[in-house]
């Protein structure tokens, strides 16, 4: 089984680097996010540094919330899904191969572009490795929980909306324990629980997701 997700990890990852522009959009809508929010409540450097932490951490869920409408929807339209459906191997690990890759591409990339923007926030360096340790953690998460919405979706015209409705309310814990570490290595304080939490978070998700998304995409290819 490790084999076979190694080889379909890397095939999805050839498949994502031929489509540069789907990459590319949730890493600029980052950008721009954080970019603009100083041109809108203004310069001064007290203000943004203590909105940083949480700034950082809603972009980072938009951002990938925006890639995932289009998670499985191109493999729906040529036709692998019905092939997962066919193959034998698990269906959960092909899920997961999947997830992993768009993980690999664009969660990463919001991981090593975070300190840059953070930095232009205020954010004291210190925070720097809180915050990248933070969203190393917990952008799986929101990949993981993000395509088990996808799953359900797939099959539904315009389903942006629905998958927004349907995946916002199980981010808000990610999103509270991200901010949180950042804000508490901010303030002086211990960030360890923050962290751990998060990494139970993440260890949960990677374990029970993958069935779960398996689960999603047996119902919307067999409707």
């Amino acid at each position: 089984m490790i084999k076979v997700l190694i080889l379909l990890l890397i095939r999805e990852l050839k498949l994502l680097c031929r489509r540069p522009a789907e990459l590319a959009t949730p890493l600029l809508f980052f950008c721009l996010v954080i970019a603009l929010f100083p041109l809108a409540v203004g310069p001064q450097s007290q203000l943004l540094q203590s909105v940083a932490p949480g700034l950082v951490w809603v972009a980072a869920l938009l951002a990938v919330l925006l890639s995932l409408d289009g998670l499985f929807r191109s493999d729906l339209e040529d036709g692998s899904l019905e092939q997962w459906l066919l193959s034998p191997h698990p269906l959960a690990v092909l899920a997961l191969a999947k997830v992993l890759a768009h993980w690999a591409c664009s969660g990463l990339a919001l991981v090593a572009m975070a300190p840059v923007l953070a930095l232009v926030l205020g954010l004291p360096a210190h925070c720097v490795p809180v915050l990248m340790l933070s969203l190393l953690l917990g952008t799986p998460v929101l990949s993981l929980l993000g395509a088990v919405g996808a799953s359900l979706t797939v099959g539904l015209r315009r389903s942006g909306l629905l998958l927004a409705l349907l995946i916002l309310p199980l981010y808000i814990p990610v999103l509270i324990l991200g901010g949180g570490a950042v804000q508490a290595a901010q303030q002086g304080l211990p960030a360890a629980a923050h962290l751990l939490w998060l990494a139970s978070l993440a260890v949960l998700a990677l374990t029970l997701a993958p069935f779960s998304i398996a689960a999603g995409v047996s119902l919307s290819v067999g409707d």
